[in-house]
């Protein structure tokens, strides 16, 4: 594996790698003070961040420290950018720094797989345009892994905003390449026209879509999408497809919640829900799990692409 800028059309025995090595540095982060072996020494990961982020960045540079290497942080309000810069230019003025990898956020789907044909060094997508987010799909699964010991056969309902989530179409692929059968839940209007030929349930009812599911992952209603005429309104929005004890409890359900963050709490998801860690009732929250399960995922993803 050159580089990661997508799950679509990996092999299945590639996920299961990275997550069975994954999941060997997930039982080294239950320590307190987790040690690990820095194969990754005198390596340097470039962080090229053209949008915000708090938990993917973090956990990168988490990542790199934990395998021995060091991280050079990109913001692209404080660089040459914002004097017109090309991405092309910055990743090559980055490249002659003697960079080993690129971690790459950019709102533009297709900027991963654009760099990667301009570097000989690996590219990790962390999230293009509408594109793809593949290590948040793989920690998306290996928090379901860990929660059932199995992805075949699960029933995983993916609810929100469809169309402009990068996260659902990586866990679309990854799920679906390892046997798990995948349905969207959302308002017609935040639903990609077509999406059902991926094989894929489609409901436009919460009800129906909790009834079915083992599991729900939760997606971030774009704030900023919100006067564009997707939706009604926020407050519409949540009463059909916020995700709520009370409609949980409806149906009786002890529904594995998932969200890749940030949460609109009480819009997408109620508190209840969203802070649930135990399960005395019909949900529980996988959110800081999933958190833990980035890193080690992250390490992964960087010990495959430069320790091998």
């Amino acid at each position: 594996m050159k580089h990661l800028t997508g799950l679509y059309g990996l092999p299945p025995e590639s996920l299961v790698d990275l997550l069975d090595l994954a999941a060997s540095y997930r039982a080294g982060l239950k320590h307190a003070n987790p040690a690990f072996q820095p194969m990754l020494g005198n390596r340097r990961v470039a962080l090229v961040f053209f949008e915000n982020s708090t938990r993917t960045r973090f956990s990168f540079e988490l990542a790199a420290r934990h395998l021995g290497a060091g991280t050079l942080s990109f913001a692209a309000a404080s660089s040459s950018v914002s004097k017109g810069e090309t991405l092309s230019d910055t990743i090559r003025n980055l490249e002659a720094m003697q960079v080993d990898a690129f971690v790459l956020r950019h709102p533009s789907s297709g900027a991963a797989e654009f760099v990667a044909s301009l570097t000989d060094r690996p590219v990790v997508n962390a999230g293009d345009g509408t594109h793809e987010h593949p290590t948040q799909a793989l920690l998306d699964i290996l928090t379901l892994r860990e929660y059932f010991g199995r992805v075949a056969g699960l029933r995983v309902m993916i609810l929100g905003d469809i169309l402009h989530s990068r996260v659902a179409r990586s866990n679309i692929f990854g799920l679906k390449a390892l046997g798990a059968e995948i349905a969207v839940c959302g308002p017609s209007t935040l639903l990609p026209g077509g999406i059902s030929e991926l094989g894929i349930e489609v409901f436009t009812k919460l009800d129906e879509a909790i009834a079915w599911a083992d599991a729900a992952i939760v997606l971030r209603l774009q704030l900023e999408r919100a006067t564009g005429g997707y939706i009604p309104s926020l407050q519409e929005y949540s009463a059909s497809y916020g995700l709520t004890d009370e409609k949980l409890d409806r149906l009786r359900k002890h529904l594995p919640v998932l969200h890749p963050g940030p949460i609109n709490r009480e819009i997408e998801i109620s508190n209840n829900v969203a802070d649930r860690i135990q399960p005395p009732g019909y949900s529980s929250s996988m959110l800081l799990e999933q958190v833990t399960n980035g890193v080690a995922v992250r390490m992964a993803v960087l010990h495959r692409l430069l320790a091998d």
